[in-house]
């Protein structure tokens, strides 16, 4: 496979104040050659068209009814998915408060401060201006956009993007921009409130801008930097009029802000955002309370363009007429001498602190008010905070990444995705709020009686924490995804992973039966089982934690995946915080979602069977009898039954599983084993001996949870797991794509892809990440590194999706749900890599306890 040349995306232009070597660099003028398409109804072939009539003419009634009588969006619209906008950067603010995306080339275009619901628009008003003085005459001023927009036509525009690149490793990113024959470079420093194991300030709705402005010249020069905000979105209702905003100045503790508050009135879940600046010797604030983002805005220009400072009127404005917009400018001014450096320090927050979803039933707190309030007063301490105390979060997150960014063993390329593609914990429609005094998660059983407690300690502590299967796939904490994704949270916030833990078991004693039409079938079904554990939590559109489950494939007791899923991510997560009293709790749920799984073992061999489409995250790709992929995750909850059964003195219910396990190993074995790999099923039929490529996801969380080959593990011999990992390897890795794009789902054995249903052809990224952590667990790092390249180097370099992995993409042309959870499953990749020989002890914080 040997050395591959580096990429044009990472080389950019020189120079730059403090840019690290590591992470995704791209020139401002790039263009990405590659155009790809969003998967449509219209991309389902013929043959899964007439196989699947009756459920596109079900899914099209639902979606008229949705769209034109509800006047709702679907929380999957197969007829209006994204385009894909090959432009976004990393988000700004922490986790939890809503978040706003500010591009690769500079432009605030994707929004979600309304919770979980996603919008996306440029707003060209808000902008980064410079301006160089030289003996009190302005010598240069540019917007730093490459746009020239229809309006602000007083402004300059179109500054030449050859000459800037942008770097992200998040939760930071570089804007480097050389000013073309000023012998002047800027810096532009993003950083956002990102920090493992810290479950305040991570909370925090800021970012900070630090710009280090770097002259080298002969001479002294002035220089203004200025940021303009419009109060608002970009939506709709930033003309709905009574918005207004106002100056202030905050002094606390010997450090002082100033900034402009912007007021957005809305009835439903109003705000305010703020832009503000820190005072430093040397320098002066300067503002614009309210200027007009329509016309050519040609005094606000000269207004900078005079002196390098703005009038800084005193008073407030008034509220916004219906259909006009407002906008806000702040400056900062500072004298940077001959051949020498200076800064200048921006925030930009927003104070939304109580939301409700769609349905509007119920009123929530989100986790920062926790420290700031629920009054909608906080954005002033909020920017005072940010400001002063960046710099602390910077040491925090270079002692988080420095050991991992040192070690010459891994390569950039892993670096930079590891780091980057943990932007969804904060841009993935994330809500984190309080835990309301009145809260009962427990689902009315009682712990007496195998249930829960009303309020879990870790619940009430740390709040309740939910985010999208995708921004396009609008369900919260769909469980079969985040069985992938969830590795992000237990290692690095795992007081969250563990509070989700807590929600999904309370709902699985729930019971709705209320009879809702299922799509895939026709037949009508109780909404929740109980029993079961649920597809999700629900829909923000609709009402998370109170309705749940918005998925309408499959009846949920059809979801054999998801009850396994729950049982080996809580021993995982045992395993990774041994949190004892967490274990305790979820003891009797495993029990109960595992008695639920062997009702489907009807023949008594120990191994559940599968029937139509039984799995859930392959849910498109027939399933007939005992399954590689759920016979496995079977196996593997089997496996760690009897290990929490001894870890809880509980003998009789480890040797009851512990016989079950001797049962369904043999079966599995003698059902699937094919003498190469285990086969895609047991029927027997043309397309059963596919190979997948997700065929080990049991035996990868056994040793993600410290299980090795063992009496436990006796159902996965190493000799056939690594001759299945290879198999895929050589397979569906190296024989398609020429080795260059991951591994596809599905391959036949003669090495072309099984095209069997719509995800069969399709790589998933955050699956293959999870079979790159399995490969290195069993000692194939260079195979495991090869593989997740492939989907690295294709999203990011030639897609242009950063900042919007999507869930799944095929060898050519189609992509699908963009901005997807699944791939934070690199996380695991890494705790693999911990967890190799000679790797050095792996510390507390590696392994995710506080």
């Amino acid at each position: 496979r040997g050395k591959k040349k580096q990429s044009h995306l990472h080389l950019g232009c020189p120079g730059g104040f403090g840019v690290p070597k590591d992470g995704w660099r791209i020139c401002l003028a790039h263009e990405f050659k590659e155009k790809r398409k969003p998967f449509q109804a219209k991309d389902v072939s013929l043959t899964n068209m007439i196989e699947h009539v009756s459920l596109g003419v079900r899914y099209l009634r639902w979606w008229y009814r949705k769209t034109q009588v509800e006047k709702k969006a679907p929380f999957i619209d197969m007829f209006r998915a994204l385009p894909l906008r090959q432009i976004y950067g990393a988000p700004l603010g922490g986790i939890g408060g809503g978040s706003i995306t500010r591009g690769w080339r500079g432009d605030f275009c994707r929004w979600q401060l309304n919770p979980g619901m996603y919008h996306y628009k440029t707003v060209i008003a808000n902008q980064f201006t410079v301006c160089l003085r030289r003996c009190d005459q302005t010598v240069y001023q540019q917007v730093l956009s490459m746009e020239r927009p229809p309006t602000l036509q007083g402004w300059n525009w179109g500054y030449c993007g050859e000459y800037a690149f942008y770097h992200a490793l998040y939760p930071r990113a570089w804007t480097v921009y050389h000013l073309p024959g000023q012998n002047v470079t800027l810096t532009c420093r993003q950083v956002s409130p990102v920090i493992p194991h810290d479950y305040k300030d991570s909370s925090l709705p800021v970012a900070v801008f630090v710009w280090d402005i770097e002259n080298k010249n002969d001479y002294a020069l002035d220089v203004s930097i200025m940021f303009t905000m419009v109060n608002g979105s970009g939506h709709k209702d930033d003309k709905s009029g009574g918005h207004w905003n106002e100056p202030f100045h905050l002094e606390k503790d010997g450090e002082s802000v100033s900034g402009v508050l912007l007021h957005h009135q809305m009835p439903v879940n109003p705000y305010t955002l703020c832009i503000a600046a820190r005072e430093k010797s040397g320098q002066e604030i300067s503002h614009q309370t309210a200027f007009s983002p329509k016309g050519t805005c040609s005094a606000l220009w000269s207004d900078l363009m005079t002196d390098g400072r703005l009038d800084s009127p005193k008073d407030s404005s008034p509220p916004t007429q219906k259909g006009e917009e407002v906008a806000a400018a702040l400056a900062v001014s500072c004298s940077v001498p001959a051949n020498s450096h200076n800064s200048v320090e921006f925030s930009l927050a927003w104070d939304m602190p109580k939301i409700t979803f769609g349905s509007r039933e119920r009123i929530y707190e989100r986790r920062y008010t926790h420290y700031y309030g629920t009054k909608g007063d906080a954005a002033p301490s909020l920017s005072h905070y940010a400001l002063t105390h960046y710099s602390k979060w910077e040491e925090s997150i270079d002692e988080w990444q420095r050991p991992i960014l040192q070690d010459g063993s891994l390569p950039a390329w892993y670096k930079s995705a590891l780091f980057n593609e943990l932007y969804f914990v904060v841009d993935g429609g994330t809500v984190w709020v309080e835990l309301p005094e009145d809260a009962d998660i427990s689902g009315g059983l009682r712990p007496e009686d195998g249930g829960l407690p009303a309020q879990p300690e870790v619940v009430k502590d740390y709040g309740r924490f939910a985010y999208l299967e995708g921004q396009e796939y609008r369900m919260y904490n769909t469980y079969d995804v985040h069985f992938y994704a969830s590795f992000a949270l237990i290692m690095l916030w795992p007081k969250l992973a563990l509070s989700v833990q807590y929600d999904i078991a309370g709902s699985v004693v729930q019971h709705d039966p209320t009879e809702r039409l299922n799509l895939m079938n026709g037949r009508y079904s109780p909404v929740k089982t109980r029993g079961v554990v649920p597809h999700d939590i629900g829909d923000p559109d609709d009402e998370p934690w109170v309705r749940a489950n918005a998925y309408m494939i499959h009846d949920t007791a059809d979801w054999k995946d998801l009850n396994l899923k729950f049982v080996l991510q809580v021993y995982r997560d045992y395993y990774l915080t041994q949190d004892e009293q967490y274990l305790k709790d979820m003891w009797p749920i495993c029990q109960t979602v595992m008695e639920t799984e062997l009702k489907f073992d009807k023949d008594g061999d120990g191994l559940i069977e599968n029937s139509g489409y039984a799995d859930q995250t392959y849910d498109g790709w027939k399933v007939t009898g005992p399954s590689a992929y759920c016979g496995g995750l079977w196996l593997a909850s089997v496996c760690m039954m009897c290990k929490m059964a001894r870890v809880l003195n509980c003998e009789s219910v480890y040797q009851r599983y512990r016989d079950i396990l001797e049962r369904g190993r043999a079966a599995f074995d003698k059902l699937l084993w094919n003498g190469k790999y285990y086969n895609y099923d047991s029927s027997g039929q043309s397309m059963s001996n596919s190979v997948m490529s997700d065929q080990c996801a049991g035996h990868w969380f056994l040793r993600a949870s410290g299980l090795g080959y063992d009496d436990y593990q006796v159902a996965f011999p190493k000799e056939k797991i690594c001759s299945a990992l290879k198999s895929v390897f050589d397979l569906n890795v190296m024989s398609f794509s020429d080795g260059q794009m991951g591994a596809v789902n599905g391959m036949r054995p003669e090495g072309v892809p099984d095209r069997s249903s719509v995800q069969s052809d399709e790589v998933w990224v955050g699956v293959v990440y999870g079979l790159a952590a399995t490969m290195i667990h069993e000692g194939m790092i260079e195979e495991g590194m090869h593989t997740a390249e492939g989907c690295y180097r294709a999203v990011w370099e030639r897609m242009g999706m950063a900042f919007q992995t999507p869930e799944a993409y095929c060898e050519k042309g189609i992509y699908r749900s963009l901005a997807y959870m699944r791939p934070l499953s690199i996380w695991a990749m890494q705790l693999a890599l911990n967890n190799r020989p000679n790797h050095g002890k792996t510390t507390d914080k590696d392994v995710g306890q506080d």
